[in-house]
């Protein structure tokens, strides 16, 4: 008998299948307050991608999430998080995105 995913694991199906197709992938962490901060505060392995943002999500987080890609494809995983209402306004983005998406509570 197949268990039912909970909410969080659901939204982090598609993301949990990006890394295990890429699977030398990086996941570059960005916190939000009055903005973005443009450096990312920590990179991730591939694996610890959906594990790092499970626990954040169930602590009340909100996030987007966006693969980034460059010439050569699949670059990077671009992790946002915020507490509380609106996410902080969004950075330009001179890059290309393939997949994304948003979780709020």
């Amino acid at each position: 008998m197949a268990t039912e995913l909970t909410r969080v694991e659901a939204f982090l199906a598609p993301l949990a299948r990006i890394v295990r197709k890429h699977r030398d992938i990086e996941g570059l962490v960005f916190w939000g307050g009055d903005g973005w901060d443009p450096t990312p505060s920590e990179a991730l392995e591939a694996e610890e991608i959906a594990f790092y943002a499970e626990g954040l999500l169930i602590d009340g987080f909100q996030m987007d999430w966006a693969l980034v890609a460059d010439e050569a494809g699949p670059d990077h995983i671009r992790l946002c998080f915020w507490q509380e209402g609106a996410p902080p306004p969004p950075v330009a983005a001179p890059w290309r995105i393939e997949a994304e998406d948003r979780w709020t509570p």
